[in-house]
């Protein structure tokens, strides 16, 4: 039982800092992609826009989903920045491809078309998964 105490006591400040890392990675990645969106998504939110809410929540996952493997892929602090910024970047531009692919849909989620929001969610969720996969490969 000791030893299980010692390895909780070694490993817990370690967890502590890797999880501060990664959700700092993310909120910077929030950060990025609301400042990158043709629209401001927590006014749209704000005035009770179903589908911008919606396509927020799409980008929360799938930039939380690449991180997270990457956090658990790696083994220092200095991996989980270095492989979480690399997850971040690649989700980024990820997004943004798909913003110009689609260029009608920012203007569909600004009119709060709710089946725009959902295909948004659907290839930014798409993109976490295989950037995910791609980072624990």
């Amino acid at each position: 039982m000791d030893a299980v105490f010692q390895a909780f006591l070694a490993g817990f400040p370690v967890m502590l800092l890797h999880l501060g890392a990664t959700l700092c990675l993310l909120a910077a990645g929030l950060f990025i992609y609301m400042k990158i969106t043709p629209y401001d998504d927590l006014a749209l939110i704000r005035s009770g826009n179903v589908a911008a809410a919606v396509s927020l929540s799409g980008a929360s996952l799938g930039i939380g989903i690449p991180l997270a493997f990457s956090m658990a892929s790696s083994v220092s602090l200095l991996e989980v920045v270095i492989w979480g910024s690399v997850a971040l970047i690649l989700q980024i531009l990820g997004f943004r491809l798909t913003d110009l692919l689609m260029r009608d849909l920012p203007a569909r989620i600004i009119n709060g078309e709710l089946s725009a929001a959902i295909l948004l969610v659907s290839v930014k969720l798409s993109i976490a998964v295989v950037n995910a996969a791609a980072l624990t490969g």
